[in-house]
């Protein structure tokens, strides 16, 4: 009975850390973005997204995380052989990589609160990517353990993967293009006026 209860809460802190994964890049995305702002707009804006980011952080993502780790632990307890299993290795692989992640976004976090991040809101869109390259890899793993299908279908399914990635910052990188567009309109409209 163990088992169960480690792997159900193992699965509520995969869900509760991963949502604060993508939810954090979101808001430095908006963070930089701010930037663009002008005053008193930009303070007030920097100021909140600094307080969503700790927040979210150390009340959503981090227990999220320990959850995770600690339910893991609490799996491989109740069944020690699975260490034994090459799948394991390469799921904690990616586990550990991605704690790397999450503390790597601390330290994003500490310079975007101290004005010392020269990252950019497509730059940050990009490294929001990268969770749901290790969620996808981590559960394929999970589910299909030391049979992982390496035919048409899993190529398939990586190039639905790279290709929604793809899309997503093409679609920003549009949006993007846009706003300048429509920033630059009242400009070009008042220049002409004034001829």
């Amino acid at each position: 009975m163990a088992y169960y209860w480690f792997k159900a809460f193992h699965l509520v802190g995969i869900v509760v850390w991963f949502a604060g994964l993508f939810y954090l890049v979101r808001l430095f995305v908006y963070h930089a973005e701010a930037e663009q702002e002008s005053e008193p707009a930009r303070s007030i804006l920097k100021n909140q997204y600094e307080l969503m980011e700790k927040r979210l952080y150390s009340i959503i993502t981090t227990p999220g995380m320990i959850v995770t780790v600690v339910m893991a632990g609490g799996l491989i307890y109740t069944e020690p052989e699975v260490l034994k299993s090459g799948w394991l290795h390469a799921k904690l692989a990616l586990v550990l990589l991605l704690i790397g992640y999450h503390h790597y976004c601390r330290r994003i976090m500490k310079k975007l609160a101290k004005n010392e991040c020269q990252w950019t809101g497509q730059q940050f869109r990009a490294l929001n990517e990268a969770p749901t390259v290790f969620l996808v890899l981590i559960v394929l793993l999970a589910v299909f353990k030391n049979s992982l299908p390496l035919d048409l279908t899993t190529w398939l399914i990586a190039g639905l993967v790279l290709t929604m990635i793809i899309t997503i910052q093409l679609y920003a990188k549009k949006r993007r293009r846009d706003k300048e567009r429509l920033d630059r309109e009242p400009e070009l409209a008042s220049s002409s006026v004034g001829e």
